[in-house]
């Protein structure tokens, strides 16, 4: 797959494609602009935050963007992480791919701190191994 920017999607902004901007920058550096988005954006979510701490990923240059703040033409690559939720209509003539997945915060369920964080870990995890998988796509072509 050819691509030289990636943008995350998701509602709010503020976990699942938040934790992929991260990684993703930690993953290409500067060889792949890396930007992530919603179509309602919030805040970027505290115990997404603290599973990236864990590995050592700085968050200080994350924040929750709207989706029409992204030039389309900035944008190869279009990876939605929505998964029960309606994911933000992007326009523009980027490859679209789907990691759907729930998110991680399970506001509907009474969590306790630990159990909540394991969540957001094993969002954080899946999405890692994908990037590292788009990578290896990536080097490949």
């Amino acid at each position: 797959m050819t691509f030289d920017s990636i943008l995350f999607l998701c509602v709010a902004n503020s976990a699942r494609s938040q934790m992929a901007e991260a990684l993703a920058r930690h993953h290409f550096g500067d060889a792949v602009r890396v930007q992530s988005a919603g179509s309602a954006p919030s805040r970027v979510n505290p115990y997404a935050v603290r599973a990236l701490a864990e590995l050592g990923i700085g968050t200080e240059d994350l924040h929750s963007k709207h989706v029409d703040t992204i030039d389309p033409s900035s944008v190869d690559l279009v990876i939605t992480l929505c998964a029960e939720e309606s994911c933000p209509l992007f326009l523009g003539d980027a490859v679209r791919v789907s990691w759907a997945m729930p998110d991680p915060d399970r506001k509907h369920e009474d969590l306790d701190d630990d159990a909540r964080l394991a969540h957001f870990r094993h969002a954080r995890d899946v999405i890692a191994g994908r990037i590292a998988t788009l990578a290896e796509e990536r080097a490949a072509r």
